[in-house]
């Protein structure tokens, strides 16, 4: 019986008197679905409901989150489905599920070692940062191929010429995490000459995949390498401002920017790995465009207090918006996995000049589910011939293209073909006002 020292049976005891609440109503909103948190405050806790918001596949339509500035907060939601409409019953139940398992706290920590929580058969993580280049996939696939790792699941970033991937591998032939450490060496050495990343271009670590975030890794990488200060100017605007409200010690994020699946995740995501803490904030969307204000202070419950922590900040958002921007043609892939298929994939993918901006592959049982977002070599888009060579050359079975422009995926049927110019950044103050009508808008959706 395992035994717990009295310092963490009280860490329990407070957790279980400060346990979140959930509600998720379908009959307050005609047109979403209301999800409430009532939580104490900790470092995270916004982020933890964010992301499972995300990875429960809703879409954030508009909300807000209110503080005491004390214990306790508020956070409220109106979702929907990708299609815009309200989250069905059975899904609701889902979702309410899935956000009390996010926000539990129900029990300690395990108390074994980290080396051994990864159990036998559980894959080992590999972390690759590097310059961006065509076919630079398929090189790392090959390489992994020719190392007989085998790849349970992996997502690739790529932003301001740089790349980030996890790829999650074990051995080929047992199943079990790579971690002897000459093979590890062996690996790492390979993939570091592929990157030309230098000591820190490729690295294996122990961790369990139920457990990594991959969205935040990728956007922590990233973030490290320095890829806000090398990006390069996009073709839509992400406007993002800081501000300064020295009467209440707080300063003041605005974002204004082109709606898609995520953006609310990415945006608290990296205010929160900046060691900023949300008090009070607003997000709403109106067509395509979203509109999002957040009250802040530094963990050491100061405000931003510089010109370069101010530009560091805005360099950060509009970079971590744009990463999740997909630029190119939306391929799907499902097919029966089998060994190098990736490799074969991505291979097919240089020979015909395509160049991968996004990936995300997963493996299901004996199915390899995997999308690909390609461009041509210069980062144009594809020649539709070219595409369709690679479709009939790997399957026509297998492969196709989406034909919906996944940034609209968010917009309501209603809302499709507006756009957002001139929404502007929200002025100060305006969350202000909101908060004083919160009991309607927790009744209502107006």
């Amino acid at each position: 019986m395992e035994r717990y020292h009295p310092s963490e049976v009280y860490e329990l005891f407070v957790r279980h008197m400060n346990t979140p609440r959930v509600v998720v109503d379908n009959g307050v909103c005609a047109t979403a679905t209301l999800v409430q948190v009532h939580s104490a405050r900790k470092h995270g806790v916004l982020l933890e409901a964010v992301a499972a918001l995300s990875d429960h596949g809703v879409c954030v339509r508009k909300g807000y989150i209110s503080s005491d500035d004390g214990r306790w907060f508020m956070d409220v939601f109106h979702v929907t489905d990708a299609a815009g409409r309200k989250v069905a019953d059975a899904d609701a139940d889902a979702l309410l599920a899935r956000l009390e398992s996010s926000l539990s706290a129900d029990a300690l920590p395990p108390r074994t070692p980290p080396s051994a929580a990864v159990g036998a058969g559980m894959p080992t993580l590999l972390e690759l940062v590097g310059a961006d280049r065509p076919g630079l996939l398929s090189e790392v696939f090959a390489v992994l191929r020719d190392l007989r790792c085998d790849i349970a699941n992996a997502r690739a970033w790529t932003h301001g010429g740089r790349v980030a991937a996890l790829v999650f591998v074990r051995d080929e032939e047992t199943g079990a995490p790579i971690d002897d450490a000459a093979r590890v060496r062996r690996v790492e050495s390979r993939l570091r000459h592929v990157l030309r990343g230098g000591a820190l271009g490729a690295r294996m670590v122990r961790a369990d995949a139920a457990a990594v975030n991959m969205d935040r890794r990728l956007h922590q990488l990233l973030n490290e390498d320095g890829d806000a200060e090398s990006r390069a100017d996009q073709a839509e605007a992400t406007a993002v401002a800081v501000q300064d409200w020295g009467e209440r010690g707080y300063s003041v994020v605005t974002v204004s920017c082109r709606d898609r699946p995520k953006l609310l995740f990415d945006v608290v995501c990296t205010l929160t790995d900046l060691d900023y803490v949300v008090y009070h904030g607003t997000f709403d969307t109106d067509g395509d465009h979203a509109q999002q204000e957040f009250y802040i202070r530094r963990l050491d419950g100061r405000p931003i207090c510089s010109a370069a922590e101010r530009r560091r900040v805005i360099q950060c958002l509009q970079a971590a918006i744009e990463r999740r921007a997909s630029e190119g043609v939306r391929l799907e892939l499902r097919i029966t996995d089998r060994r190098g298929l990736l490799a074969y994939v991505t291979r097919v993918f240089r020979e015909n000049s395509l160049s991968v901006t996004h990936a995300e592959m997963t493996t299901r049982g004996d199915m390899a589910m995997n999308v690909f977002h390609v461009t041509d070599a210069a980062g144009r888009p594809a020649d539709p011939k070219t595409i369709d060579e690679v479709i009939q050359r790997i399957g026509t079975e297998s492969l196709r293209v989406d034909e919906e422009r996944w940034p609209r995926l968010c917009s309501t049927e209603g809302d499709a073909g507006r756009g957002g110019g001139g929404a502007g950044i929200f002025s100060l103050g305006s969350l202000v006002m909101k908060n004083l009508a919160s009991l309607g808008l927790i009744r209502s959706c107006s």
